[in-house]
């Protein structure tokens, strides 16, 4: 198309606009004199049917604002707050009237209606004449929108911006600045009626303080902070009519880039001529505020700190974890709807339980002993810590730097949290090894055994068709446990526990329902991290359940506390921004396990911690701990759990993926303890800690029957003896025994030890083939004397050995000449007819 052709376009299209804002001043006009009376007689024409269904004004509501995360400076809340991370959809800090400079106030009404404090909402003289200009340029220059229409406009804006999906917002925000008549008319329309509820500086408030300014900032106060570093009250001339430069076209004339300053220099030079022009600054001022330009010596930019990644280096994780939960925070609405629009509006303080000077600790500590960068292996670290009676989480470490961009940040960082589970930002969990061998003991104590009771803990293949499981009906195959270190053939649940034996475990769990060991570590609050069901074969018994850390703590928290399992919360109160102050998440407890099922257990944990596998992360500092370490095949993951009464800590170190043996890796099978033992130590120095309860006796004898003796009995006698008391019996071999050839000469477990139903005792039975040895040493008998003695027992093996007799002098008794003093073995002994007997005997001279 040609140039003229274009013109003649534009002018026939401004001479449309023209009629079209003549229209609509007439029907403004209209409108403003007798509202009701319009309204009603053009709703019938299809000219004016667009304000039917408009309500007669729209509200200024609250605009969304900043939410602000806080932690407690110590585990006292008296100590004070310290601020971790702003959040939100909208960066805006509404300001009130005497925040706002009147450099502000002038400018806005110098560049946006110069006529604010005259018209009605609508001001006709500015269509008429935006009419005139639009037809004199060719094309439609001047909407002729006042400043409450603006707000109209914004308002619908910012309700388009909390809806949902980005798709609906789109969709609403062009319906929102959509060029047509009918939008202006609408517009129209709920500014008369918005000016009829709110007074002219109500509105010019709202308009400031709603507006837009560039990419995610919004309101002049979060501007001005944003772009010169100073509040909305403090700007200057010069910035204030920069700022209000940004309104009309932010894409373009915002300050965040400098290839916009031209724009807005050129914007804010007119609105400083007309601030001239109003009277508002004089001659000198405006000068001076002119021969400022906008580069990059006037522009101070300060850039907001949105988000969890630009929070608090020490609680970046934990403050993804508080964002994760807002589907949880039931005092911010009845629906999960209404929560997360009360979180977009914001304006909340919101003051979390984190403890931030234990969380340097548990921090640092991580950060000391898992390096991030790690090349050989995907290392991760955690440390984290609840309270027991309440479920506040304390303390939530990592070794990796939270990175929640697009792009990732490479090496070292990443969005994902270790400690929680999946649907909160967190990971699929890991295995927890020797950790979950206390929800088997639980149960085994559920069941009416005790920590005195036995088992059998040999190494041996296990038939897994033997073990019983109502949760899926049964297992198959053999399976034969390893152990980490040699063990005793038999032990005590007690012992067990302390040394972490797998064998043992294994046939506690093979006395139980492995469904009741998942149904017992589910009472206090225990599942996988991906949200699956729990396994129950076997081999579950040794962790082999991915969990996530913060569950492990919260659960070894629930047996510290009688029991009593609380959920782990984030948050203990919001302030709104109007300061009503709404609870956070209120403690959520229950009695998950018999305050004296989980006494015995913390007793036989209480070992694990004072000399047992968890030793290394004892404080000793007074606290009574009680706590479970483990290790997971080939070292993969490490752990130790913990407790004392009033805090829990877990601390996981191991491969994110992959299966390098951690115990290769410099320190690594240590790595846990280093850092457990100072974030303990710091943990009891803010909380301290009393003793656990005594176990109940029955706990600790259980269902157990002590062991008989059968050695000297038959075989046979001995197998109806032990059987008929509920024991395996088994013949493992034969013993050299002066007892009759058959009959058992030794037992694998020692005879009055308290032992559960079901565990096999194994024997070894005589050869018959030991004699009881004469004694031919005390009664002065010669050498061939005690060699016929010895002879007619059927010892024919005998030796000499020669003793030389001191002299008389030095105490000797020549009388002693050829007598036995000696022999070995000793008189008594069991031995066999061909020992070979050596007899000492004294002689003057043995030369």
């Amino acid at each position: 198309m040609s140039a003229q052709n274009q013109k003649a376009s534009g002018i026939i299209g401004a001479l449309a606009g023209m009629l079209g804002l003549s229209a609509l001043a007439g029907v403004l006009v209209t409108v403003m004199v007798t509202p009701a009376l319009a309204v009603t007689g053009m709703a019938a024409s299809n000219t004016i049917g667009i304000f039917e269904g408009l309500p007669e004004y729209i509200r200024i509501d609250e605009q969304s604002q900043r939410n602000t995360l806080w932690a407690q400076k110590t585990a006292n809340p008296d100590d004070g707050y310290t601020e971790i991370a702003t959040v939100y959809y909208q960066n805006r800090e509404e300001a009130g009237w005497d925040d706002v400079s009147q450099y502000i106030k002038d400018a806005v009404l110098a560049g946006e209606d110069r006529r604010f404090y005259d018209h009605n909402g609508v001001d006709v003289q500015s269509i008429v004449r935006a009419a005139v200009g639009n037809v004199a340029s060719g094309d439609i220059e001047s909407g002729a929108s006042t400043l409450t229409m603006q707000l109209v406009k914004n308002l619908f804006i910012n309700e388009a911006l909390q809806l949902e999906s980005e798709e609906d917002q789109l969709e609403a925000i062009r319906a929102a600045q959509e060029t047509s008549l009918e939008r202006k008319l609408k517009e129209a329309k709920l500014a008369i009626g918005l000016e009829k509820q709110y007074t002219k500086n109500e509105i010019l408030l709202a308009y400031l303080n709603i507006a837009g300014f560039g990419g995610n900032t919004y309101g002049i106060e979060a501007a001005a902070q944003e772009y010169f570093g100073v509040t909305a009250a403090d700007v200057t001339i010069a910035q204030a009519a920069s700022l209000i430069a940004i309104v009309q076209q932010p894409g373009a004339r915002s300050l965040k880039s400098p290839e916009n300053y031209p724009a807005n220099q050129a914007r804010r030079d007119f609105i400083l001529d007309a601030m001239l022009d109003e009277g508002f600054i004089t001659a000198a001022e405006h000068r001076e505020a002119i021969d400022q330009p906008v580069d990059e010596e006037f522009v101070n930019p300060s850039p907001p700190s949105n988000g969890c990644m630009a929070g608090h280096r020490y609680a970046k994780f934990f403050c993804d974890f508080v964002v994760e939960n807002v589907d949880n925070f039931e005092s911010l609405g009845s629906t999960v709807e209404e929560r997360r629009n009360a979180w977009r509006l914001g304006g909340l303080d919101v003051y979390t339980t984190l403890n931030l000077s234990l969380q340097k600790v548990a921090q640092d500590e991580v950060w000391n002993y898992v390096p991030r960068k790690e090349t050989a292996l995907e290392l991760g670290g955690t440390a984290v810590s609840v309270e027991t009676g309440s479920g506040r989480i304390i303390t939530m470490a990592q070794n990796k730097t939270f990175d929640n961009t697009l792009e990732g940040g490479g090496l070292g960082t990443t969005a994902v949290n270790f400690n929680t589970d999946q649907p909160y930002g967190g990971s699929g969990g890991f295995q927890t090894g020797s950790t979950y061998k206390v929800f088997a003991l639980l149960e085994w104590l559920k069941q009416g055994h005790g920590l005195n009771e036995y088992v059998d803990s040999t190494v041996r293949t296990f038939n897994q068709a033997s073990f019983t499981d109502s949760c899926v009906g049964g297992w198959g195959g053999p399976w034969t446990p390893k152990n980490d270190a040699p063990a005793a053939p038999a032990m005590s649940a007690y012992r067990a526990t302390t040394d972490s034996v797998n064998t043992a475990f294994v046939a506690i769990a093979q006395q139980l329902d492995l469904c009741g060991i998942r149904q017992t570590a589910e009472s206090i609050g225990v599942h996988r991290a991906d949200g699956a069901p729990l396994e129950t074969n076997p081999s579950s018994v040794l962790g082999t359940n991915n969990i996530a850390p913060m569950t492990m703590a919260a659960a070894f928290a629930a047996i510290a506390n009688d029991g009593r399992y609380c959920e782990p919360i984030a948050v203990d109160r919001f302030v709104t921004r109007n300061g009503e102050e709404l609870p956070g998440q209120a403690p959520d407890c229950r009695q998950g396990l018999d305050p004296e099922i989980a006494a015995a257990a913390a007793y036989a944990m209480q070992g694990v911690m004072s000399g047992g596998t968890g030793v290394a992360s004892n404080p000793r500092d007074g606290v009574p701990i009680i706590g479970k370490t483990g290790t997971t095949d080939r070292s993969k993951q490490t752990w130790v759990v913990g407790s004392t009464r009033e805090v829990a800590t877990a601390v996981w170190v191991g491969n994110i993926k992959g299966d390098f043996p951690i115990r290769n890796y410099p320190s690594g099978g240590s790595l846990r303890h280093l850092i457990f033992k100072p974030l303990m130590t710091a943990v009891n120095g803010q909380y301290g800690g009393g003793g656990f309860p005594d176990p109940p006796g029955r706990l600790l004898i259980g269902s157990g029957v002590e062991l008989p003796d059968v050695r000297g009995e038959t075989e046979e006698d001995a197998r109806s003896l032990l059987e008929g008391l509920g024991f395996g019996f088994e013949v493992s071999g034969q013993v050299d025994s002066d007892l009759e050839e058959g009959r058992v000469a030794s037992m694998s477990i020692e005879p009055g030890t308290l032992l559960a139903r079901g565990v096999i005792v194994r024997v070894e039975t005589s050869r018959g083939n030991l004699i009881e040895l004469p004694d031919v040493s005390s009664d002065g008998y010669t050498f061939e004397e005690a060699r016929d003695i010895l002879g007619d027992a059927g010892f024919t093996n005998v030796s000499e050995s020669c003793s030389e007799i001191p002299p008389v002098e030095e105490g000797g008794d020549p009388l002693m000449d050829g007598i036995v003093t000696g022999q070995n073995p000793s008189g008594g002994s069991k031995v066999k007819y061909e020992k070979s007997i050596t007899l000492t005997v004294s002689r003057l001279d043995c030369s």
